[in-house]
């Protein structure tokens, strides 16, 4: 199946689809963690500016079919999308939110890959962990620069790359809550 078919088809309400290099298609619930997280992120780039260019599980296009709907991008504000979206290189900070099905991919596959195309900030915010990791300075395999913040420590300047910052509030970032029986 083509990526433009899968674009194309209706999946079930409420999961989240991954597209993997080899060729798999991955569907999984979105959780409420997942989804209070982005909603946090995006809360947070407010202070971007109302008009800032921020998007969330919107496709953009990389190189080689391998195109990602991160959790949360940051783009350029004179971005410009190229067709129907934005190029990578139109990226300042890419940011996906750990599952429970996705933490390989994430903590390593995206690493990677964004390393690999040079975007220049890419935070992996694991609510399970109740970590953030930054990630700068891209290389071809990933990126040289990784440092963790815990949740619950204030607020996280991140610097990007046209000189405005985005700010993350640690302590507004929410965590699962633990399970109750069903009765």
């Amino acid at each position: 199946m083509s990526v433009e078919a899968i674009m194309h088809t209706e999946f079930p309400e409420g999961y989240t689809v991954f597209f993997g290099a080899d060729g798999k298609v991955i569907m999984t619930p979105q959780s409420l963690e997942h989804s209070s997280t982005i909603r946090s992120m995006q809360i947070d780039t407010l202070a971007l500016g109302r008009h800032a260019k921020v998007t969330s599980d919107v496709y953009i296009d990389f190189p080689a079919d391998e195109n990602s709907a991160p959790d949360l991008a940051i783009l350029r504000e004179d971005a410009q999308k190229q067709g129907k979206r934005y190029s990578f290189e139109d990226v300042l900070l890419i940011a996906e939110v750990v599952s429970v099905s996705s933490a390989r991919k994430d903590y390593d596959d995206c690493t990677a890959k964004y390393g690999r195309y040079g975007i220049p900030v890419y935070l992996v915010v694991d609510p399970y962990a109740a970590e953030v990791v930054v990630h700068t300075q891209p290389t071809r395999t990933g990126y040289i620069a990784a440092h963790t913040h815990q949740y619950g420590t204030g607020k996280l300047p991140i610097d990007l790359a046209d000189g405005r910052t985005f700010t993350l509030d640690l302590d507004e970032l929410p965590r699962p809550e633990p399970e109750t029986g069903v009765l």
